[in-house]
């Protein structure tokens, strides 16, 4: 039987792809049940009709799925607070509002587009609502209930005094009155807001921590006051760092997609893997304790999170980071896994026992997966190249003249070659640079760059014509003696 003592949830809104800032809040939302005993749950907030992307609550779960955030509660498992779309629990948000209209925490209001838009207008309002129906008599309120005058139903918001509430992370929040809005609850068209269903939903599905991003700091207090008004226990709030991304020129600003790619969806497609970018986001506000180890399996971080782990300061999203993260992801892979994930990144597939030789050569020189298929291309085709810049190496003293040189000589050994493998092509090359007075490295860079058309390759030189053969592997000296010719 699951403990219920630590309850969370992730209710994300399904607008669009899965934000990095989305999978944090997911991650440790379930790090902080988890390390409890506690449950996960997933709730679809879809209130706001005009923002749905179709596909969207798809993509949400997938990524909990591939991620390996599994939720105890929500859409495809059930539970005993279903629904878990917010669209399916409408009649539930309207019955609590008009609870709130009778104990005097809410109230009916009729003012049309057009007055509130003209609100938005004038000078010293602000773009706020100026309650004008918040003390409306009784009488009037039920006339224009009864005469089917469209209606929203808003919050009476205390218009002195101060509403302070707990964070676990930030502290004591205190806001006054006077700066709070009566916010909408229920909308004309008869669903609620984010602002109102969210409080309902913790309260109705046992949700003991809520864990959201520090811009809903300010928010909260009105919050507060409905679990008040409605004689409710308040959750612990835990809001989590900004996060931030830095731009090109060095500046830090709040990440969005000009600091690059800021979707799980499109990490993953640019070749991440889902468990560094998970274990890189949960070290984006947290700093595990009594360890400076920082790499960990979705358990590891489950036995060490704890909420006085999270800081305050806002975190950047450094993709340098993530980078050698995911490299030494990639590189602790076994060959049977790593291939499985690098052939959907590879364009043109050599044979298979070509690719089985080829792909130890490239798993530990990469950062993520989409560099492999620029990295071995040239195994498939010889890629057109500058011989005269090709061959100017000034850290083996090599020239195209001096390369010109040698390219025969390396034909020539290599023709008369029986044992074609890779200790075999190594000891006569080896033994040709010696008696032709030049040094080892020297000529096989040379012999590198001819068969490869690349300065910088996965392997050596003997290592990419064992894979080649012997005929492929005549036929590019061949053609680089001719460029150089």
């Amino acid at each position: 039987m699951i403990n219920r003592t630590v309850v969370t949830r992730f209710a994300p809104s399904p607008t669009g792809y899965m934000h990095i800032g989305n999978l944090r809040t997911a991650l440790y939302s379930y790090l902080i049940a988890k390390h409890e005993n506690g449950t996960f749950i997933l709730r679809i907030e879809d209130t706001d009709r005009e923002r749905l992307v179709e596909g969207a609550t798809d993509v949400i779960i997938d990524t909990l799925r591939v991620t390996g955030l599994r939720y105890d509660e929500g859409p495809g498992v059930g539970g005993e607070n279903g629904p878990y779309v917010q669209s399916e629990r409408k009649d539930i948000y309207l019955r609590y509002a008009e609870e709130l209209v009778r104990r005097g925490a809410a109230y009916y209001c009729f003012c049309s587009k057009e007055r509130l838009e003209a609100l938005h207008e004038e000078d010293g309002v602000g773009g706020g609502y100026d309650r004008h129906c918040r003390d409306l008599p009784k009488e009037e309120v039920e006339a224009n209930l009864k005469a089917g005058i469209p209606y929203v139903i808003r919050q009476k918001i205390p218009l002195d005094g101060t509403t302070t509430y707990e964070d676990a992370v930030f502290g004591t929040i205190s806001t006054e009155n006077k700066e709070l809005q009566d916010q909408i609850l229920m909308k004309a068209d008869g669903y609620p807001t984010y602002n109102f269903c969210h409080v309902v939903d913790d309260h109705l599905m046992g949700v003991t921590h809520v864990v959201r991003g520090s811009e809903y700091l300010t928010s909260t207090p009105k919050y507060a006051l409905l679990y008040d008004a409605f004689g409710w226990k308040r959750p612990v709030y835990v809001h989590l760092p900004l996060l931030m991304g830095r731009g090109e020129d060095g500046t830090v600003s709040k990440l969005s997609k000009r600091h690059g790619a800021v979707s799980f969806a499109d990490l993953t497609a640019d070749g991440y893997l889902p468990e560094a970018i998970v274990n890189y986001i949960a070290l984006l506000g947290w700093c595990p304790k009594n360890t400076e180890n920082e790499f960990f399996t979705l358990d590891e971080l489950t036995r060490a999170f704890s909420l006085e782990g999270i800081n305050k300061s806002p975190s950047v999203f450094d993709y340098e980071k993530l980078l050698w993260f995911n490299g030494e992801y990639i590189r602790k892979l076994s060959p049977e896994e790593f291939k499985k994930r690098a052939i959907p990144f590879i364009k043109d597939l050599p044979a298979p026992e070509k690719l089985d030789r080829i792909l130890p050569l490239v798993q530990p020189r990469i950062g993520k997966l989409s560099e492999i298929d620029g990295k071995i291309a040239f195994f498939s085709r010889l890629p057109d190249y500058d011989a005269a810049e090709l061959f100017q190496n000034k850290k083996n003293k090599i020239t195209p003249d001096a390369a010109k040189d040698m390219l025969p000589g390396l034909s020539s050994v290599l023709s008369d070659l029986t044992e074609w493998n890779n200790d075999a092509l190594y000891a006569v090359l080896t033994a040709h640079a010696e008696k032709s007075g030049v040094k080892s490295g020297a000529l096989l860079f040379v012999a590198r760059a001819a068969v490869s058309g690349l300065s910088v390759t996965p392997g050596g030189a003997t290592e990419i014509m064992d894979i080649l053969g012997k005929e492929e592997t005549l036929a590019r000296l061949e053609t680089a003696a001719k460029r150089l010719a």
